[in-house]
């Protein structure tokens, strides 16, 4: 009974942005109020039997990621620590949310497990514990009721057992709306129906890494705005899932795609309106990407000529780097600040062709009528991504700036 509503939980998931503002508050009650009314009827719904528990490996250094594996990045964090140095093991531990994207994981546990489970909470304390260091994603707490949910009780306890802790930021737990909107006209504050709540978290955690003196890291380098003495731990990408030998622009009219996770996030309703010429005229065919299995996104990406990425946070994420391997022309909207950071700490200029909703039909139209400099920038993108997210560098930053730091060894 508990796989039925586990899979009605997940195909309201899949569908929440259809769904109106107070059904969406109430389906994310659960995972902010485990122990309130709608968080224990979704227990007992979806059950909290038994949860796999991360295994310890049997290395000398001992790496264990968690909680959130947001697009898959804390498994491919840990595969890279491996390649990095033969000394260390990394495991990754994944809270499986209903309808969530099936992304790889070492242990993937489902959150009816996390919130209820006693049983699966000593379990995974007593095996987090023999690890030699934990990189805690996006503030959460690890180990349910544990330690109540207190994502700074769990820290103090490892540190308490000998354990190194670090914390690595992954987008709205730390950036701050009101500093955001800001800097950009183009921010999703405060229309985001989620942006009073967003604030107050981002804050509440900002004071969290203030008071905790551990090293942090960010997964998009935009956010070193909010954590200036964050390091960029990039976001990493596997490059031969996307590879794709179809060269762009071969044919008479551009496949023009963009893929939403996030709607009001990315500027999703602000682009077909921009390019409702070109899409007229046929110069170019448009979709509009959503709820699309990750296993079958490399086929969808490399079908397509030009990857529309996002319009509104003035960064980069996992989506555009994936378009970048596949050898596709990806156009997005990115800060100054953001490209002036990375082309000072790597070397590298950005090559996302900038656009903001109000320029984007002219720069496609641009990019159209010269297929060759398209390919141009299409390649660029691709050894872009080989050199910054590969996971080389993601592993080398997380062993220079905390596993192997003077404090650390």
């Amino acid at each position: 009974m508990s796989g039925l509503f586990e899979r009605i939980a997940g195909q309201l998931v899949n569908n929440r942005s259809k769904l109106p503002r107070w059904a969406r508050k109430m389906m994310e009650l659960p995972a902010r109020k485990p122990d309130g009314f709608v968080g224990r009827l979704a227990a007992l719904l979806l059950g909290s039997g038994s949860a796999p528990v991360t295994s310890v490996p049997d290395s000398e250094i001992r790496v264990y990621i968690a909680p959130t594996n947001y697009a898959g990045q804390g498994y491919l964090w840990a595969r890279a620590l491996e390649r990095a140095d033969q000394r260390i093991g990394a495991q990754n531990m994944a809270v499986r949310l209903p309808g969530g994207f099936a992304f790889a994981a070492d242990t993937s546990v489902p959150i009816a497990a996390v919130n209820a489970s006693q049983t699966w909470a000593e379990a995974e304390w007593e095996a987090a514990r023999r690890f030699t260091h934990v990189l805690v994603e996006a503030e959460r707490s690890m180990f349910g009721q544990r330690f109540d949910r207190n994502v700074e009780r769990e820290i103090e306890a490892l540190e308490r057992s000998g354990l190194s802790v670090a914390f690595l930021c992954h987008g709205t737990d730390i950036r701050n709306p009101a500093a955001h909107r800001a800097r950009t006209p183009w921010s999703p504050y405060p229309e985001d129906p989620r942006t009073e709540l967003l604030q107050g978290e981002a804050e509440t955690n900002l004071q969290l890494l203030q008071r905790s003196r551990l090293a942090v890291f960010v997964s998009t380098p935009d956010l070193l705005l909010d954590v200036p003495w964050a390091s960029w731990c990039p976001v990493v990408v596997d490059e031969q899932r996307f590879a794709s030998s179809n060269p762009v622009l071969q044919s008479g009219s551009a496949r023009v795609i963009h893929a939403s996770s996030d709607p009001l996030q990315k500027g999703s309703d602000r682009i077909q309106p921009a390019l409702s010429g070109l899409i007229d005229s046929k110069r170019i065919e448009f979709e509009l990407v959503s709820g699309v299995a990750s296993e079958a996104m490399p086929r969808v990406i490399g079908a397509s000529d030009i990857v529309l990425d996002q319009f509104r946070l003035g960064s980069y994420g996992v989506a555009a780097c994936e378009a970048m391997a596949a050898g596709r022309v990806v156009v997005g909207h990115v800060l100054p600040e953001v490209r002036h950071h990375i082309e000072v700490s790597t070397g590298w200029t950005l090559p996302i062709v900038e656009a903001t909703p109000d320029t984007l039909g002219e720069v496609i139209t641009e990019l159209i009528s010269d297929p060759a400099r398209s390919r141009e920038i299409a390649e660029e993108g691709r050894a872009y991504v080989s050199a910054i997210h590969s996971g080389e560098r993601s592993a080398q930053v997380l062993i220079d700036e905390w596993i192997a730091a003077p404090n650390n060894v």
